[in-house]
């Protein structure tokens, strides 16, 4: 029995280490290098094959100079400002949106939710990338949607839509409300609704039912919708790229510029290892908070 509980938790450790710790320590290895002209274009300043003598090279020439070049030039902290703001205020559009749907679904009859779940799924079914060359059509000026809206004589011309950040609002919210709508709706559907019977015998009418019990006890799925909403978009390249123009500052574009057309590799790896660390930290804070929360109830 210990054997197989070493086992299923060697699993999921065994692939954050593979997939998260050995790239990111690659990443942070790149951001601490210097610029070259060469390939790889970055001269490291860790040579693993020199053995000791190369590690105690490194902490010789140990410096992060690329690290403060980012809090020297205003595009990078712009566009992680602007990328924390495009991801804070998509994640709340978005809960705006999903939650009543999740709320209508998990409220359905139960012959219908099946029917329900997969029409939420059925996105998933095509590819990303054609969704998002979808809605270019949808809001250009000749799109579908501008036309829609001048036959029936709501506008007299075109709305300029497509190359903005509405755009990018509509892109973001569209791609990721099915990871908002899942976990509310699994919160939601294990519910006990003698809770809210129980609410409403005490006095509570629906609407304070709801926002007394339901809400409250529907917490788990909206964090962790937003936080499957939030943490994607702020590194998000390919919306911003289609559907945003050019006034459009976001980090995962400014990583792109520096990867492949700057080929600044450490910097972009300086810029990446910093949005990592943007990211980790409320998470982490997050569950020990939860865990103190837990520990406490118990």
């Amino acid at each position: 029995m210990n054997a197989r509980r070493l086992i299923l938790i060697a699993v999921p450790y065994m692939w954050l280490l593979a997939l998260f710790l050995v790239p990111f320590l690659i990443v942070l290895k790149i951001s601490l290098s210097d610029t070259a002209l060469s390939i790889p274009p970055y001269t490291p300043t860790l040579d693993l094959s020199q053995g000791w003598e190369g590690l105690k090279a490194f902490w010789a020439e140990l410096d992060f100079e690329n690290f403060i070049f980012l809090t020297e030039d205003d595009l990078y902290w712009k566009a992680y400002l602007s990328s924390l703001k495009i991801a804070a205020l998509s994640t709340c559009i978005t809960l705006l949106v999903g939650y009543p749907i999740a709320y209508g679904m998990a409220r359905a009859d139960e012959s219908w939710r099946p029917t329900l779940l997969m029409l939420v799924i059925l996105p998933f079914w095509t590819s990303f990338l054609i969704r998002v060359y979808a809605w270019i059509g949808i809001l250009s000026g000749e799109g579908y949607l501008n036309q829609f809206l001048m036959s029936l004589g709501i506008i007299g011309e075109p709305l300029t839509i497509l190359n903005t950040n509405t755009a990018v609002y509509i892109g973001i919210v569209y791609t990721y409300l099915p990871f908002m709508i899942l976990p509310i709706y699994a919160t939601l559907e294990k519910m006990d609704d003698s809770l809210l019977e129980a609410a409403e015998d005490l006095g509570c009418s629906r609407i304070s039912a709801f926002w007394l019990v339901t809400v409250p006890l529907s917490k788990s799925g909206i964090i962790a919708g937003c936080f499957l909403v939030f943490i994607p978009t702020i590194g998000e390249f390919v919306i911003p790229s289609l559907l945003g123009g050019s006034q459009t500052l976001m980090i995962g574009k400014v990583l792109w510029e520096e990867f492949f057309s700057n080929r600044d590799w450490p910097v972009a790896s300086a810029v990446a290892v910093i949005l990592l660390l943007i990211l980790v930290i409320p998470i982490i804070l997050f569950q020990r908070n939860e865990q103190k929360q837990r520990e406490a109830e118990g």
